[in-house]
């Protein structure tokens, strides 16, 4: 389940819960950083040497796909490791052939800030005759459990028990600026996707 997804299921929660003389349930979220593949980085187009990038001059097409994600805790660690696949094909299947398509592992922290990135490569063997081929990434990334715990205040206006006829009774606590806030800082994400250059970034947003 992607982490918005998961934020929208614990507000629909709070606010069924709100009404309650009693909350017999806690909001629960993990501190594990999810995976995901960025727009626009999950494929790759190689083209012909000295030729414009455009459909005519195709040489390989690669996309990643089945990110999964396994995440190892400790007292003062979160450490993720991430698989995935690549599916390649060529335009051609003259020979057998090796390409190594480069890929990166950030750590991404409340949506928007870049705490760490490795560049890597998934090479692709293309068999004599064989036009697609299938390779296999992955990667390790980790974070300071302590910077993916909600602070106990916030945990504490989360789920603190809200009577029928409190003045808050009917208002979700995901709403509340400062919840909102340390939610955002303590949500870290990783992503994953091929390191693309100028010109196939520009391919790959107008194709």
């Amino acid at each position: 389940m992607s982490r918005l997804r998961t934020i929208a299921v614990v507000a629909a929660a709070a606010a069924v819960l709100a009404g309650c003389s009693q909350n017999p349930l806690k909001i629960q979220r993990s501190a594990c950083p999810a995976v995901a593949i960025p727009t626009y980085a999950g494929d790759v187009t190689l083209f012909k040497p000295g030729t414009e990038a455009n459909a005519a001059n195709i040489d390989v097409v690669a996309v990643m796909t089945n990110a999964r994600e396994t995440c190892s805790e400790s007292a003062e660690k979160l450490v993720v490791d991430v698989t995935y696949d690549v599916l390649a094909r060529r335009s051609t299947t003259v020979g057998a052939r090796s390409v190594a398509l480069p890929v990166f592992l950030s750590m991404v922290q409340g949506g928007n800030l870049l705490v760490s990135k490795k560049i890597g490569a998934v090479t692709i063997a293309f068999a004599d005759g064989q036009d697609r081929a299938v390779g296999h990434g992955g990667g390790r990334g980790s974070v300071a459990r302590s910077l993916a715990t909600l602070p106990d205040e916030i945990q504490k206006k989360i789920n603190r028990k809200r009577k029928a006829g409190d003045l808050d009774a009917a208002t979700d606590p995901l709403a509340d600026p400062q919840v909102k806030a340390a939610m955002r800082a303590a949500s870290f994400e990783v992503l994953v996707g091929f390191q693309l250059d100028e010109r196939q970034l520009g391919y790959n947003v107008t194709k």
